[in-house]
């Protein structure tokens, strides 16, 4: 994993190259605190998705053509950049997705039939996010397993200890999350890892909300497959990635039938392409995947460790700063937490929070955010969720808590 950053980043200056975030809404700046569910794009990003469209575009492995080739070698180079943020041993174990829920579902149903059988367990926790919960149970109802949740802390910590009391003979699968996209709590996967290998099973991990916001190393965090969104990390949206041991990906049958994942096809039979390819199955998201690059050179740029630090600092800030206002009770303060703030207020339903502060230009999310189980948990129907990226900034959380503050005086 190469971090290229050689100084401390100017992160005012680079909120500059987010044009999106230079709009007004409502007659108001835009103070966007819903990173969690998709990031902005910064300039980078934009012109590498206009260029792939504008002076490169064809169909990719295909053809013999200039624009064929050239389309191939962007497509492909973006495998190693996967690979490097990552800090994964090949390139060869980078397969592209149309986005984390697909990963998932395709580990769950290539993956999951080879090591989940009748009678066996797969492990997660009340915390996870919807796509890391329903592939699970289709699995387990299709060869007649059970799945299984662990509770979190009413803090929304996680006990690693209690976790492992989970743990028994038929557990064949264990799924968590990098980061809870609720909670923001981050799970120490390293340990995780060696627990799981310990007790025989696969260990997946949901990184959805990791690595967007902090360096990983797959050989350091040990897990077996990673699975995240490119929207989430400045990236177009209908990309994503699987990352998977080669030994496992090897073992697995393709997830679907088409042109590009074969070797031979007959009419009576078909042998299968390698991984990562055998995996990709038709024309691939060619444009997003040479966005998503430019998003990974873009944080490569700055630094992940620069990143995480910043957003550090601005999480601390953001609790402080919303612990002010009346009435506001946090769902989630385990120490160490990362890019969220989940939160209720007394006085308003968080959709009526949303739906009053988006008058002040202010974006965040309301709802159940995918994680149903955690709701019931936490014995809410739902939460307001602010989130963080690169480009947020300390008045962000200034003018929500005055936002807020608002809220309170008109439902007061």
């Amino acid at each position: 994993m190469t971090d290229t950053s050689a100084h401390k980043p100017d992160f005012a200056a680079l909120r500059n190259q987010f044009p999106i975030l230079s709009r007004e809404v409502n007659g108001k700046p835009l103070v966007y605190l819903d990173s969690a569910a998709s990031s902005q794009k910064p300039q980078l990003v934009l012109d590498a998705v206009h260029a792939a469209y504008a002076e490169t575009y064809s169909n990719v492995h295909r053809g013999l053509h200039f624009l064929s080739e050239a389309s191939t070698d962007a497509y492909e180079a973006v495998r190693g950049k996967v690979a490097n943020l990552l800090g994964a041993p090949s390139h060869d174990e980078v397969i592209f997705t149309s986005g984390a829920t697909m990963s998932l579902n395709l580990i769950a149903q290539c993956h999951g039939p080879l090591v989940v059988g009748e009678g066996d367990e797969i492990l997660i926790t009340v915390a996870e996010h919807h796509a890391n919960i329903v592939p699970w149970q289709m699995l387990a109802q299709r060869v007649g397993a059970k799945v299984v949740a662990a509770p979190v802390g009413k803090d929304g910590s996680f006990d690693i200890e209690l976790f492992k009391t989970y743990i028994n003979s038929r557990t064949k699968l264990i799924a968590l999350p990098h980061v809870s996209n609720v909670l923001g709590t981050v799970f120490p996967i390293t340990e995780l890892s060696e627990i799981a290998r310990n007790a025989g099973a696969s260990f997946v991990v949901d990184g959805c909300q990791g690595c967007i916001h902090m360096p990983v190393d797959m050989a350091a965090l040990g897990c077996d497959f990673y699975v995240f969104s490119g929207h989430k990390l400045y990236g177009p949206s209908g990309i994503g990635v699987l990352w998977g041991r080669a030994e496992l990906l090897a073992e697995m049958p393709p997830f679907m039938g088409g042109g590009d994942m074969i070797d031979v096809v007959e009419i009576e039979r078909s042998t299968y392409a390698a991984p990562p390819h055998r995996f990709e199955a038709g024309t691939p998201p060619i444009v997003e995947v040479i966005g998503l690059g430019a998003a990974i050179d873009f944080v490569q740029s700055i630094g992940m460790d620069h990143i995480y630090q910043h957003e550090a600092a601005l999480i601390a800030y953001g609790h402080e700063r919303l612990a002010d206002v009346k009435g506001l009770n946090f769902i989630g303060e385990a120490d160490g937490k990362s890019g969220v703030i989940s939160f209720t207020l007394d006085a308003a339903h968080p959709h009526d929070i949303s739906t009053l502060i988006d008058q002040d230009g202010v974006a965040i999310r309301a709802g159940h955010h995918c994680a149903q189980p955690l709701m019931t948990f936490f014995d809410v129907s739902s939460t307001a969720r602010a989130s963080i990226g690169l480009y947020s900034q300390e008045s962000d959380f200034d003018v929500l808590a005055t936002s807020l503050e608002k809220v309170n005086r008109i439902f007061g």
